[in-house]
């Protein structure tokens, strides 16, 4: 069987060697790219491995998953990114665990959270999902809804957006999921004229195990790693 804690650290290594060379191929520093290490195949002993080797911002797409490891790992360093879709149902229980909602996709969603943080006196800071690739099955805003969408958000009170999220097609290559990262950066930029004072639109999420340099290189504040950090570490 594999040693899963060397290597783990040694993938975890290597990735951020990555991130570092594609962060000075884009005139920028490896500190101003977060990595989020995708914790949502593997157990909450490999998650607990990723903090061990320094890695504190661990991501889940599910909310249940999410819970449940926030509660094995309660006292720890780690900073939790909700990086799936997220029900209106689930906010409550949610909102306490969570440092960043990357996926919040709908005006619904948002006018949840401010009454869930407003109630509770919390605070919630989210990125605007955005579907760049046109992919049907996707969530998130449209790109020409965006205008709007974020010229609304001067009515949010707990509420902070500090920047979007987007994900490249699958069925696509590394070139189309360049232009769809290129896209994201491109709207962002187009609407910091646009928002409301107190919001921010500083954060890039986008960029993921086959991808991350490439959406570095187009602007990525925050990429998603997953499977790139566990290879290797079956039995």
């Amino acid at each position: 069987m594999a040693d899963v804690p060397s290597r783990i650290a040694e993938n975890l290594a290597r990735v951020r060697q990555y991130i570092a060379a594609a962060a000075a191929r884009s005139g920028r520093h490896a500190s101003d790219v977060t990595l989020v290490a995708v914790s949502k195949y593997v157990d909450i002993d490999a998650a607990q491995t990723l903090l061990d080797a320094g890695c504190s911002d661990l991501g889940e797409s599910r909310p249940q998953e999410l819970w449940r490891k926030a509660e094995a790992l309660a006292g720890s360093s780690v900073r939790w990114h909700l990086i799936g879709h997220l029900q209106r149902n689930k906010v409550r229980r949610t909102l306490p665990h969570v440092s960043l909602l990357h996926a919040c996709d709908s005006l619904r969603l948002l006018q949840e959270l401010d009454r869930v943080a407003t109630e509770v006196s919390g605070d919630m800071n989210v990125l605007l999902e955005v579907n760049i690739s046109g992919d049907a099955a996707k969530h998130g805003f449209q790109p020409d809804e965006m205008p709007s969408v974020v010229e609304s958000l001067a009515a949010l009170k707990r509420t902070h957006v500090r920047g979007l999220m987007g994900m490249a097609s699958l069925a696509g290559n590394t070139n189309e999921a360049r232009r769809n990262f290129e896209r994201l950066r491109l709207l962002r930029d187009e609407l910091i004229d646009l928002v409301p004072s107190g919001v921010e639109l500083t954060e890039l999420s986008m960029g993921m195990s086959r991808d991350f340099e490439g959406a570095i290189e187009e602007g990525a504040t925050i990429v998603r790693v997953g499977s790139a950090l566990f290879e290797g570490c079956e039995a």
